[in-house]
């Protein structure tokens, strides 16, 4: 069953207020058949996975951002099993270190980047700058920029030109081939709640929980203005964003197959075709096996 993925889409310039997406929007689809969907859609995934590899013109770069346990690593698991492992790379951005803070904020995503053929996974990702950073100022000062010696300084300025930066950093990687793709998980904070809820009460995944998720829950305000200045201002016609609804998982990782299917086959990409002089010889080439005793 197709859905209409441009629901999910944030069009650029205009009004963005995440209270307009849903997060428990299921496509009016039950789980079983939700999830037999998606096992078509990641049969179509692995095909444009391998014309992808072939024709060695594009990369794909996915991102995913969200609050804790919206279910980022769950999508990845999902949607990604059916790809062959040696073209799809998936990086997961922490904390950064010494060496990565004397570089530019965008320094160590550069270098996580797919290359032409394969696919990238970002879970999170340099947004993590225009996101915990907001809501959390005091760790611009890691950074060490100059004219930045104290979080009163950084202001509204300072933002609108990291949004840029970002722009500019998407629009440089989708001018040289590489197909940008962001979703944003739309959890709802008692969905949360409830998934936080089960991390404590199971013991296989209490390493899923940490107190600081809590002290991170209580600037929930604070995190989704953020979330809604970092979409509008760089959700763009060659790197739009998505919003998927995320209450469900089921439901949530369908939706992210459907968008990278429909982008990987809006590509059109084929197949290489080998040069006159090199087709000519494969009838000798096949010949020569044929005779082999």
């Amino acid at each position: 069953m197709k859905t209409n993925t441009k629901k999910y889409l944030v069009t650029p310039d205009t009004k963005f207020l995440l209270k307009n997406f849903n997060t428990t929007y299921d496509g009016h689809l039950d789980k079983d058949t939700g999830k037999l969907e998606l096992e078509k859609v990641k049969e179509d995934l692995d095909a444009y996975q391998e014309v992808l590899y072939a024709a060695g013109t594009h990369s794909i770069l996915i991102i995913f951002q969200a609050m804790d346990a919206a279910g980022k690593d769950s999508v990845i698991e999902h949607v990604m099993s059916g790809l062959n492992p040696q073209g799809c790379q998936v990086y997961s951005f922490k904390t950064p270190n010494s060496e990565e803070y004397k570089h530019d904020f965008l320094w160590r995503h550069y270098k996580a980047l797919p290359e032409k053929g394969r696919i990238g996974i970002h879970n999170r990702s340099h947004y993590e700058n225009v996101l915990v950073c907001k809501v959390h100022p005091e760790y611009i000062m890691s950074e060490n920029i100059p004219g930045y010696t104290d979080v009163k300084k950084i202001d509204k300025k300072f933002w609108k030109n990291r949004y840029e930066n970002i722009r500019n950093f998407e629009k440089q990687l989708t001018d040289n081939g590489t197909v940008v793709l962001k979703f944003f998980l739309h959890v709802s904070k008692d969905e949360q709640k409830q998934r936080f809820l089960d991390r404590i009460d199971d013991p296989a995944k209490n390493w899923k929980f940490a107190v600081g998720d809590l002290k991170e829950r209580a600037l929930w305000p604070d995190y989704m203005k953020a979330y809604e200045d970092a979409i509008a201002e760089t959700s763009t016609t060659n790197a739009p964003w998505y919003v998927i609804p995320a209450d469900k998982k089921w439901y949530t990782r369908l939706a992210v197959s459907q968008v990278i299917a429909e982008t990987l086959a809006s590509l059109k990409l084929k197949f290489p075709v080998l040069p006159k002089t090199e087709a000519s010889q494969l009838a000798a080439c096949k010949q020569q096996l044929l005779n082999e005793k």
